[in-house]
């Protein structure tokens, strides 16, 4: 069972939900977790599974997350499962003008789950949505402990 995570991260946030989740499903040889700038699209083939994060920047996966999902031909992803997750800031913590823009716009998830999608992949599970205090972090208490069990709701067969 072939299953890659790829993330990106400013702060070190969301890679270490990406390692959380990586640490979920058992660590083997053949569950990697890669950086996005370290994924070409033709390492996507032949995959089982795929996990794609980002945070949530500009109410949008980062640049370089859209680039790789774009660069993905269509159809490739066919017959892969697959899970989007995101970082963002709590709405609690926002002020009011960005909460409205949100409502309308979204996070970074949904535009990773729907890229996916329209490159061919089963979406599976629904998106991970996991809280960072301020834009450079830290995780809110508990984040690593809900992306491991996020993870195993996967139930990916190892």
């Amino acid at each position: 069972m072939r299953v890659l995570i790829v993330y990106d991260s400013f702060f070190g946030n969301t890679e270490r939900i990406a390692q959380a989740i990586g640490s979920a499903l058992g660590g083997a040889p053949e569950v990697e977790v890669q950086r996005v700038t370290e994924v070409a699209p033709e390492q996507l083939n032949g995959l089982d599974w795929l996990i794609v994060g980002s945070p949530t920047r500009a109410f949008r996966p980062s640049e370089n997350t859209q680039k790789l999902l774009a660069s993905v031909p269509a159809g490739s992803l066919a017959g892969v499962k697959a899970a989007a997750f995101d970082t963002r800031i709590p709405e609690s913590k926002m002020p009011g003008f960005l909460r409205f823009i949100v409502k309308r716009t979204g996070y970074a998830d949904q535009k990773i789950a729907s890229a996916l999608a329209r490159k061919g992949a089963q979406l599976v599970a629904q998106p991970g949505q996991f809280y960072v205090l301020a834009s450079e972090g830290p995780l809110q208490d508990g984040e690593l402990e809900r992306a491991f069990e996020w993870a195993r709701g996967l139930k990916i067969q190892r």
